[in-house]
């Protein structure tokens, strides 16, 4: 029989998971930061910040998506100018999307929210059980199942 924790688990992450639940969340990170920056295009940009410069195919890998939706994203943001696209210097036939600096500041607001929110999350928290809930997820995600 399965440890019932895994099965505890499992089940917050699906909640945690779910594309409602990452919607609403990205839409609070995002709000008043432009047309061009919603929940469909928050996952590029802060592919972007993770992956730094990298083709529509593989930052497409990186957040879940396939290559033309991150294309077309990709243009909107581009257009807001939070992303502009580069020669590829290792394949003059690829293209690289690369974050402006109004992407990163964007990036930098967006971080900075859920930061404050995960931390609002925390408040009533004992110090010493929020320090050890983050080291221990970050174990968690480091060497648990879903690791890269």
């Amino acid at each position: 029989m399965t440890n019932p924790t895994g099965h505890e688990i499992a089940e917050a992450l699906g909640l945690l998971l779910r594309r409602s639940t990452r919607a609403g969340l990205h839409a609070h990170l995002t709000e008043g930061l432009g047309e061009a920056v919603d929940e469909l295009t928050y996952p590029l940009l802060s592919g972007l910040a993770r992956t730094g410069a990298c083709s529509a195919a593989d930052l497409g890998r990186e957040v879940g998506l396939d290559r033309t939706t991150v294309t077309r994203r990709a243009d909107r943001l581009e257009e807001a100018g939070l992303l502009r696209r580069e020669a590829d210097p290792g394949d003059r036939r690829a293209t690289l999307l690369v974050l402006t600096d109004a992407g990163q500041g964007a990036v930098r607001v967006t971080r900075e929210r859920l930061a404050a929110r995960i931390e609002g999350s925390l408040a009533s928290w004992p110090a010493a059980d929020a320090r050890t809930f983050a080291r221990l997820l970050r174990v968690f995600v480091d060497e648990g199942p879903f690791q890269a």
